[in-house]
């Protein structure tokens, strides 16, 4: 299986960079091809212009600088997704990441008159979220926990129809311990081993 991970983190040292690292072992050694997009790492711009959002329902971007994304999303056949919960949310670089590449012509099908979206990214079978979060598991279900929605709902329907997801969240970052922080690693070794 081709896997994309799309890491998201400004930090080179940070514990979201062990995540990372972690999951490309596991899919390594599940036998699978592991395809690394760091969004930090690439310096890639977040930022929708103008005329982008103008044309944004008309057409595919022409962008230069998105078609290497845009090539690694229609490669993948699972994608697993890792960033720190900031403001219960995905980091702005990671959201303007799906604003810019997961547009129309490569993620969706916009219908000519009345209907529904056509999914164009049915080739991707299974979505994984990995993340950090400063808050208890309790308060982020109080808030709803906008950045799992935003990925394992929205995001999972432009994929195929029976696409499998995965959520894994080391909750209480800001006071973890390195033992919290090892049992963490190894659950998402085990996890993605499974997945």
């Amino acid at each position: 299986m081709r896997v994309l991970v799309v890491y998201c983190h400004p930090v080179p040292e940070s514990f979201c960079a062990a995540v990372r690292d972690a999951a490309i072992e596991a899919i390594n050694a599940k036998g699978c091809e592991a395809r690394l997009v760091d969004l930090y790492a690439e310096n890639f711009d977040p930022v929708m212009r103008d005329d982008e959002r103008r044309f944004y329902n008309d057409r595919r971007p022409v962008d230069p600088a998105l078609e290497a994304h845009i090539e690694h999303l229609k490669w993948a056949q699972a994608i697993v997704f890792i960033y720190p919960t900031w403001w219960y949310g995905l980091p702005a670089m990671l959201k303007g990441w799906l604003d810019r590449v997961w547009a129309t012509e490569v993620a969706f099908e916009l219908p000519k008159g009345k209907g529904a979206i056509r999914p164009l990214m049915t080739h991707v079978s299974k979505i994984a979220v990995i993340t950090t979060c400063g808050a208890p598991r309790w308060w982020s279900h109080v808030v709803g926990h906008p950045g799992r929605k935003t990925i394992l709902r929205g995001i999972r329907a432009l994929c195929a129809r029976r696409c499998r997801t995965m959520f894994l969240a080391h909750y209480m970052m800001d006071t973890s311990t390195p033992k919290s922080r090892d049992a963490f690693l190894g659950q998402v070794r085990r996890k993605l081993a499974a997945f």
